[in-house]
């Protein structure tokens, strides 16, 4: 059997401390600002975290490509040389079309390596959510799984991915399109927050809207609290675009009502930070299926 590749890109936002944990490898897409481009590093090799933040604070727009083809290609064929079959865990195929383009190259490298396997698994999440899928995929290839095993297994939990996420303001939103001016303009006017999960298809979408920063932060507390099982055998993730105190605070009322909860904390990288914007927060756990979720 061949040893299996897991790899993800620059939307699981996992540090590197993880991906060394769980051997993963990741694909850089790019951010873009003035017509520059620069790899998206979860390292922050080019940027700080405050860089990026403090540039989308002051009102500048920085957007984002989705993993190259030729990047895709380059490593894939490294990665297949080495002998690897390689399972790619992509951002959302709704957020990113780095899950299409992984297909499309795999398909033609294939055709020169018959013998390989490659799979490109729309994760239905990003940040940390698909970070997390990425880390089961591994937990499962290191638990001595076939390839098609874990392909299996790793598509089959993917709805157990429980994401809430508050943004301080809305412009960022905004200048992403996914929401409208005036939404952005009423709801930062009436200090409106609101809550969004990842739905059954890997869409963003608010389920509340909340008045209030520490409102929004104490309620998805309270919805990832309600939403998560198995606590003793997982960790929580809290991300957060460079608002480390209040993610601190978050983790604090974790762990008053789950005290023997396993908590991390780590930054929103640059993809995702760049859509989203400075200050948003997001828990990210194991728990119910997003359609009871989208349901209740």
């Amino acid at each position: 059997m061949r040893p299996i590749k897991i790899v993800t890109d620059s939307c699981s936002d996992l540090t590197k401390d993880l991906r060394e944990k769980y051997n993963i490898d990741y694909l850089r897409m790019n951010t873009v600002q003035d017509g520059k481009e620069t790899p998206a590093s979860l390292d922050w090799e080019y940027f700080s975290p405050q860089d990026l933040y403090n540039t989308i604070r002051e009102g500048n727009r920085v957007t984002t490509t989705q993993v190259p083809a030729n990047t895709f290609e380059k490593f894939f064929k490294q990665w297949l040389d080495e002998g690897f079959d390689i399972i790619y865990i992509a951002c959302s195929g709704k957020c990113s079309g780095s899950v299409n383009t992984g297909k499309t190259v795999a398909d033609e490298l294939l055709k020169d390596y018959p013998d390989a396997k490659i799979a490109s698994i729309d994760s239905l999440n990003a940040c940390l959510g698909e970070g997390q899928v990425a880390i089961k995929a591994a937990q499962l290839r290191n638990d001595g799984l076939s390839f098609d095993e874990v392909v299996e297994q790793t598509k089959a939990v993917r709805n157990n991915v429980n994401q809430f996420v508050t943004v301080h303001n809305l412009n960022a939103l905004k200048a992403s399109g996914r929401v409208t001016g005036s939404s952005a303009f009423f709801g930062n006017l009436l200090g409106v927050k609101p809550i969004l999960v990842s739905d059954t298809e890997g869409n963003n979408v608010p389920i509340k809207k909340v008045k209030g920063r520490f409102n929004s932060l104490q309620e998805i507390v309270d919805l990832s609290v309600d939403a998560i099982e198995n606590v003793e055998d997982q960790t929580i993730f809290i991300a957060h675009s460079d608002c480390l105190e209040e993610a601190e605070e978050v983790e604090k009322m974790i762990k008053e009502k789950l005290p023997n909860a396993d908590t991390y904390i780590g930054y929103i990288g640059p993809i995702i930070g760049a859509s989203i914007g400075a200050d948003a927060i997001g828990i990210f756990s194991w728990g119910k299926n997003v359609e009871r979720l989208m349901q209740s």
